[in-house]
C-alpha cells in the first residue's frame, strides 16, 4: 500500500494532555490545539519523506524502513529511531518512551502516540 499524498487533520483526542506530558510549553499547546495541520508523505519503496506543517511550523523527517534514522519530534528534539512496517498499512516506531503507530485505511490516516497511559489520537483525510 502506498502512503503518498497530502493529508489534513480532521480530529484529535487528548492533544493537550499529551503535549503537556512531552514537555511542550502551554502557549504552544494552546496555539496548536485548533490548527488543522497538513502532512505530506512521499513514499517510494522502503523510503519515506514526511513534511508536517502546523501553522507556520514545519517538521521534515526522512527514513528508510528498518534502518536507524534521526527524527524530529513535535517538541523540536531530534531522536534516533527505527520505523517498521507492520502488515501493508501500518508504520510503527518507538522513541523516548513514546510508541507511534500510523495506519492508512483508504484515504484516512489514523495516528496514535502513546506515552504511559496518555494516548494522542489524530485522524487525517487525504486532500
Amino acid at each position: 500500500m502506498n502512503f503518498s499524498g497530502k493529508y489534513e487533520l480532521q480530529s484529535q483526542e487528548n492533544f493537550e494532555a499529551f503535549m503537556k506530558a512531552v514537555g511542550l510549553p502551554d502557549d504552544l499547546v494552546q496555539k496548536g490545539k485548533d490548527i488543522k495541520g497538513v502532512t505530506e508523505i512521499v513514499h517510494n519503496g522502503k523510503h519515506f519523506k514526511l513534511t508536517i506543517t502546523t501553522g507556520t511550523r514545519v517538521i521534515q523527517n526522512e527514513f528508510t524502513l528498518g534502518e536507524e534514522c534521526e527524527l524530529q519530534t513535535m517538541t523540536g528534539e531530534k531522536v534516533k529511531a527505527v520505523v517498521q512496517l507492520e502488515g501493508e498499512n501500518k508504520l510503527v516506531t518507538t522513541f523516548k518512551g513514546i510508541k507511534s503507530v500510523t495506519e492508512l485505511n483508504g484515504d484516512t490516516i489514523t495516528s496514535t502516540m502513546t506515552l504511559g497511559d496518555i494516548v494522542l489520537k489524530r485522524i487525517s483525510k487525504r486532500v
